[in-house]
């Protein structure tokens, strides 16, 4: 009579939605699985792919000012800087300028280099100014003259000295040079110059390393390449997204080994790993199917995914397990945790969902992307790990030795958990609390030091002995300049630009910049001015300040 009861226990007190999954079984199967083999198609179209405008707060006003004369900021803006070093000597020699000037040519027919503002000593564009007694002279830093000779290397020599380009195009220790090389988001198409293509930042900085450091490190020994920038720093991030499928796979067996010791059952362990990788496979199919790709930051997505279904997993197999015990079978101990389990589970993922849609609030592409990406993740979760398990532990089962394992837990209590048991009771509660408060003002106390940004040199995303970290190491120590550059923007009226109170603030503001600890360099629109007026006033020192 019992059995009886039992039996017809989950159907007395079963809602419509578990009636309508464990009645329907392999109806709910057959359309997991048409739904899975969609949207692993559609996760094999997924590819790494992210933009220099998704990582930035467009909204900003700083932002907006620089994507309104983003024209006017060829080479302040998406950059690639490529440093070329001398190993031995300076780069006053001829295989050196040699070197230096086909690297400028390669670089220039790159696919994606806004080849207007690129500049190195070899560009026109970079040039020197000196009053003589004659008045203004100046030219190219390399004239047209120049052969490679002794004597041209000493006229490149005066006039780099001359160009104020030391610690900006050329080293300190004049032992290496930069060519600056803007970038352009998208760029037309060589097949079709009426389509334009978006900048691919892995195949780009493939593109850097096989056309320029590998090529040119080979072909003469004595160079050594150093490349920081943006887009070299988002095509290392990508080209670690082997790395991190070997590392999803390392915790996949991990997992595999840890399941199987707490559950004593490999059939419902592997269930478990199935429907959350199954989860995993349904968030990058369906982020493919909303528009998206992968960044250096969603990549993260699978990771948490993958944690999440594996909790909840757990917790299904666990309550199976205990089910088992006293339901006569599989199907009905399925359908008692479900009945036990789904709404708890379901109010957990909603509050991991509202958690992650807070972060659309984050005025960030990659963040935004990231935020739907993890929300896309966890709703999956609801119908594999919530739904999708118990239906297929429904068909398997669980172990004897789990279920006596479950048992067995059941009763017993370790003395870990009861020692920790003892925080919560009445003699011991309060002194949690207290100690809960301490923990709580002494968190909020620290938390008033706590930075927000990069706090050390270099890209945090990399480990600090890559490649770009030590490259980007070496043109800080070399130059007087660093990837992060502040731009002040002054507007005025038509013709405003030379008039004397506007060349008088600015002149100011530069002078309260220099002061400022933080400042490596810098250079202002008065800096051409004071040249010329000095140079009207026969070269006179004092006659470089701005007048009325």
């Amino acid at each position: 009579m019992n059995t009886h009861q039992h039996a017809q226990d989950p159907d007395e007190k079963a809602t419509f939605l578990e009636r309508l999954i464990f009645n329907h079984r392999p109806a709910v199967i057959i359309l997991c699985l048409l739904a899975g083999l969609f949207l692993f198609w559609q996760a094999t179209q997924v590819r790494p792919s992210t933009s220099f405008e998704k990582m930035i707060p467009l909204s900003h006003p700083f932002i907006q000012n620089m994507m309104e004369h983003r024209n006017d900021l060829a080479n302040l803006g998406n950059t690639v800087r490529i440093s070329v070093e001398a190993k031995e000597g300076d780069i006053f020699s001829k295989p050196y300028m040699e070197t230096l000037r086909q690297i400028s040519d390669e670089v220039f027919y790159i696919p994606g280099v806004d080849r207007s503002g690129l500049k190195s000593l070899w560009s026109p564009s970079v040039r020197w100014t000196e009053v003589t007694e004659e008045g203004f002279a100046g030219g190219e830093v390399i004239p047209q003259s120049y052969n490679g000779s002794d004597e041209s290397l000493d006229l490149l020599r005066n006039n780099i000295l001359k160009s104020g380009q030391v610690g900006r195009l050329v080293a300190n220790d004049f032992k290496s040079s930069i060519i600056d090389v803007p970038l352009q988001e998208s760029y037309p198409d060589p097949a079709d110059q009426g389509k334009l293509l978006a900048l691919d930042y892995q195949q780009f900085s493939h593109q850097l390393e096989e056309k320029i450091r590998d090529k040119y490190q080979a072909q003469n020994p004595n160079i050594r390449i150093h490349i920081v920038g943006f887009a070299k720093k988002v095509g290392d991030l990508i080209d670690g997204l082997f790395m991190v499928v070997m590392f999803f796979g390392i915790a996949f067996l991990i997992t595999l080994v840890l399941l199987i010791w707490f559950t004593r059952c490999l059939r419902s362990t592997i269930a478990v790993l199935i429907t959350t990788l199954i989860a995993v496979i349904w968030q990058l199919g369906l982020m493919h199917v909303v528009g998206f790709g992968i960044d250096p930051y969603s990549m993260l997505v699978p990771f948490l995914i993958f944690a999440i279904g594996i909790s909840h997993g757990v917790q299904k197999i666990n309550g199976i397990a205990l089910q088992s015990s006293e339901a006569d079978n599989a199907l009905t101990a399925a359908r008692r945790t479900f009945r036990q389990l789904f709404l708890p589970g379901m109010i957990a993922i909603l509050a991991d969902a509202v958690g992650f849609i807070t972060l659309l609030i984050i005025d960030i592409g990659v963040i935004r992307e990231l935020a739907i990406g993890a929300s896309i993740g966890v709703a999956v979760i609801v119908f594999t790990n919530l739904i999708l398990l118990p239906v297929a532990i429904s068909y398997v089962g669980i172990s004897k030795r789990a279920i006596n394992r479950s048992k067995q837990d059941a009763v017993s209590e370790h003395p870990f958990w009861r020692l920790l048991s003892n925080f919560a009771s009445s003699k011991v509660a309060p002194v949690s609390i207290v100690l809960a408060l301490l923990a709580f003002g002494g968190g909020l106390w620290y938390s008033q030091n706590l930075k927000i940004g990069d706090l050390d040199q270099g890209a945090p995303e990399l480990r600090p002995d890559s490649r770009y970290n030590k490259d980007n190491a070496f043109i800080i120590s070399h130059y007087s300049t660093s990837s992060d550059v502040l731009v002040v923007m002054v507007k005025t009226p038509p013709e405003g630009c030379s008039a004397y109170p506007t060349m008088s603030a600015i002149n100011e503001l530069a002078w309260k910049d220099g002061k400022h600890p933080g400042r490596a360099v810098g250079h202002f629109a008065g800096d051409g001015v004071e040249t010329d007026d000095q140079g009207h006033e026969r070269g006179q020192p004092e006659m470089g300040e701005p007048v009325a």
